[in-house]
C-alpha cells in the first residue's frame, strides 16, 4: 500500500512535469525596439525583448531602501549614472542565478564603463527581507567583487510599493512561500528617466549574447557612448533562435569536459540510448542539492540511459569543486558562455531536458528531479515496468 501511494503520488506530480514540459515557452516579443531606435542592433534588442520608450520620457519612480552592506540607497543617488534596474527574489535558486552570470559577463563587457553602469535590484521577497538575505544572496552568487552591483530590501510594506509603482507583479504562495515575480529590466539614463524596458527570460540562458546586449543597452545611455561598442561577441546575426521543441530534433553541442578542458564531448557521443541533460551551476542551491538525486537515479539505470551534465556561465574553481563533492559519475561539460543553454532555452537552474534515442527531444523539465522522479520518467518512456 505504501508503494502504492507512493506510486500515485509520483504521477501526479509527473502530471505537472510532463504540463511542464508541454507549455511552450513562448514570450512576447518587443513592441517597437527596432522602430523606435534603428542604430541598435535589432538581434540585441530581440535578445532582451526591449520596448523603447517614446518621448517624453518619464522619471523613474524614485524609491529608498537599504543595500546588502546595511547603507541606504536611492535611485535618486545615481544621476549621471545608466541604471538597469532589476526585481530579485534573495531566496531564488534558479532563473536569478542566470541573472547574476549575466551581470558578471556584462561587466567584463563594459571594461572601464563599468563604473558609469549600475545594476540596481530590488528583493521581491515580502518574506526575507533581511539585509543579510541580500547579502548572502549576492556572495553566493559571485556579485560581493562587483562594486556596481547593489541589491535593495526593506520591509514588506516599502517593497510591495517600490513594485507596484513600475508595475511589477510579485506573488507570494501563502502555503508555500514560494513568490513569483516579473522579470522586467529597466535602463534608466542619467537624467533618471526610463529609457527601455526588457525582459529577463530563456533569452538570458545564452550569457554570451544577452550579457553583451544589456552591457551595450546600458552603455548606449551613457553620454558620448552612444553605439560606442562594449566587449563581447557582436550580437548582429546572433538573434535568439526558437526555443528548443518537443518533438523535433535536440540542438546539437560539442563541449569541453569540466575537469579535463581539452578534451571535447560531443552530443552525438549518446546517441542510440536515452540522454538525460541536465544544466547546473555551482551558485545554484537546488542544483547543489539535486546532483546527488541525479547520480542515485545514474546509478540505478546502469549503463542503460546517458547522462550528461552541462555547467553553465560557471567560474571553473567553484564547478570543478562542487563536481568533486558530489561525486557524480557521469560526464561533466562546460557551457562557458551559456551558448548551449540558450539553445535549449532553459528558463532557470536546475533544467533537465531528456532527448529520445533518435535524437529528439521529449522532455523539457524547469526545476529540480527526485531519483525516484527521474527513473519513473525514464521507466515511463520507455515503456517499461515501474
Amino acid at each position: 500500500m505504501a508503494w502504492a501511494a507512493a506510486g500515485l503520488a509520483i504521477a501526479v506530480a509527473l502530471a505537472g512535469i510532463f504540463i511542464a514540459a508541454l507549455r511552450p515557452d513562448t514570450p512576447a516579443g518587443p513592441a517597437n525596439a527596432a522602430a523606435a531606435q534603428p542604430d541598435r542592433s535589432s538581434a540585441a534588442a530581440q535578445l532582451l525583448q526591449l520596448d523603447v520608450m517614446s518621448a517624453p520620457l518619464d522619471s523613474a519612480p524614485d524609491f529608498t531602501l537599504t543595500d546588502q552592506h546595511g547603507k541606504n540607497v536611492s535611485l535618486s543617488q545615481y544621476r549621471g549614472k545608466s541604471v538597469v534596474l532589476s526585481f530579485n527574489d534573495d531566496e531564488c535558486e534558479d532563473l536569478c542565478t542566470l541573472l547574476a552570470q549575466d551581470v558578471a559577463a556584462a561587466n567584463t563587457d563594459l571594461g572601464t564603463a563599468a563604473t558609469d553602469v549600475v545594476f540596481l535590484s530590488v528583493n521581491a521577497n515580502p518574506l526575507h527581507t533581511a539585509v543579510q538575505d541580500v547579502k548572502t544572496w549576492t556572495e553566493v552568487h559571485g556579485l560581493a567583487s562587483a562594486t556596481n552591483w547593489v541589491f535593495g530590501t526593506g520591509t514588506p510594506a516599502q517593497l510591495s510599493t517600490v513594485a507596484a509603482n513600475y508595475h511589477v507583479p510579485v506573488r507570494v504562495d501563502s502555503k508555500t512561500g514560494e513568490v513569483v515575480h516579473g522579470s522586467e529590466l529597466f535602463f534608466i539614463d542619467p537624467a533618471g528617466k526610463e529609457s527601455a524596458i526588457g525582459q529577463f527570460g530563456t533569452g538570458s540562458a545564452n550569457t554570451a549574447l544577452f550579457a553583451q546586449a544589456m552591457a551595450q543597452t546600458a552603455a548606449d545611455l551613457l553620454p558620448g557612448r552612444a553605439g560606442a561598442p562594449v566587449g563581447g561577441p557582436a550580437p548582429s546575426g546572433n538573434a535568439p533562435a526558437g526555443p528548443a521543441t518537443l518533438g523535433q530534433p535536440a540542438p546539437p553541442f560539442t563541449l569541453p569536459v569540466l575537469a579535463d578542458p581539452g578534451t571535447q564531448f560531443s552530443l552525438d557521443k549518446a546517441k542510440g540510448q536515452y540522454t538525460v541533460l541536465n544544466f547546473w551551476a555551482s551558485t545554484c542551491g537546488a542544483c547543489v542539492g539535486e546532483m546527488p538525486e541525479l547520480q542515485k537515479a545514474h546509478s540505478g539505470l546502469g549503463a542503460s540511459v546517458a547522462f550528461l551534465g552541462i555547467d553553465v556561465a560557471d567560474p571553473a574553481g567553484p564547478a570543478a569543486a562542487l563536481a568533486a563533492r558530489s561525486g557524480t559519475g557521469y560526464p561533466l561539460l562546460t557551457d562557458t558562455n551559456g551558448a548551449t543553454a540558450g539553445a535549449y532555452q532553459i528558463t532557470g537552474l536546475p533544467f533537465t531536458a531528456i532527448i529520445a534515442p533518435d535524437g529528439t527531444l521529449v522532455v523539457r523539465h524547469p526545476g529540480t528531479f527526485s531519483a525516484e522522479q527521474l527513473e519513473y520518467v525514464l521507466h515511463t518512456l520507455t515503456n517499461a515496468p515501474s
